[in-house]
């Protein structure tokens, strides 16, 4: 059968996987666009594609579903895996994906049942340097520098986990809103400070190795969860020293855990779930050709 596709999600933030191989239309930006919708397609907050790979064991592309493409995804990889897994591409614990943002290793663990319930991602390194981002900056570390957006002052963590963050923190014992995420996240996102967009959270620390994030993704919008923006408010909130590692990353779709090493190497750990496999009907095929 052609045109198949895999739904998962991590935390809520879901995505379909499609091998091209098996597809009779292309992805471009704009059929990216027309699936990803939630009310004219099938919906998802962006799509996984597998793809060649000479120095993994297996390639991934990544998505936004305004037809962007990302460079790395935690979340993304979680259910890459479960994938992988549940339609026998592989039956390893144990390995490696090419990203655009690099090559992760990847462990799954199973349930009583053989299907991958949490995946345990090593996600790169942290780094704090403008050109990682990229950004305008000409500074040597991004670690509190002023912005101003939506007729407000702030200052923000610069961090690129693979993909460019922003992140912007409020004293332990205060909140964001939902509504000023939805205000200072697309202005942020779009900021000139970040030519190339970046993803932004909103974020607080409620615990000595604790936090509460807000997420703004680039190309996607408002998530319920992300596990790059996870690894990125707890790497810059380690950084400040605000928290201690492992953190445990709250969201509102749930929470990951994320070690934090001294060297800013990154360890995710959460869960992943299967929703659904699935054909795309002939009528809507002919409609992204």
């Amino acid at each position: 059968m052609k045109n198949g596709f895999f739904r998962g999600h991590g935390l809520g933030n879901d995505y379909l996987v499609m091998d091209p191989q098996e597809l009779t239309f292309k992805l471009t930006p704009k059929n990216v666009q027309r699936i990803c919708d939630r009310h004219w397609g099938l919906g998802s907050d962006g799509i996984l594609v597998v793809a060649p790979s000479k120095k993994a064991d297996f390639g991934l592309r990544i998505f936004n579903p305004d037809g962007s493409e990302a460079e790395k995804s935690g979340n993304g990889l979680r259910i890459f895996a479960r994938y992988l897994h549940a339609t026998g591409k592989t039956r390893k614990r144990r390995f490696t994906v090419e990203t655009k943002g690099g090559i992760v290793s990847i462990v799954v663990h199973l349930d009583r049942h053989g299907d991958v319930r949490e995946a345990t991602v090593e996600m790169g390194h942290a780094t704090f340097e403008p050109a990682t981002l990229p950004c305008t900056l000409k500074v040597t570390e991004l670690v509190q520098q002023p912005i101003d957006v939506a007729g407000r002052s702030f200052t923000f963590t610069g961090v690129s986990v693979g993909n460019p963050h922003c992140v912007l923190f409020k004293p332990y014992g205060k909140s964001w809103s939902r509504e000023e995420l939805l205000e200072l996240g697309p202005a942020l996102e779009t900021h000139p400070l970040f030519p190339k967009r970046t993803n932004v959270q909103l974020a607080v620390p409620t615990g000595r190795k604790e936090l509460f994030i807000l997420i703004w993704e680039r190309g996607a919008g408002e998530t319920q969860a992300s596990g790059s923006s996870s690894c990125a408010a707890a790497s810059a909130a380690v950084r400040l020293g605000l928290v201690e590692s492992p953190v445990t990353v709250k969201m509102p779709g749930g929470t990951l855990l994320i070690d934090v090493a001294p060297d800013f190497s990154l360890t995710m750990k959460g869960p992943v779930a299967e929703v659904a496999r699935g054909f795309f009907s002939p009528s809507f095929v002919r409609t992204l050709r």
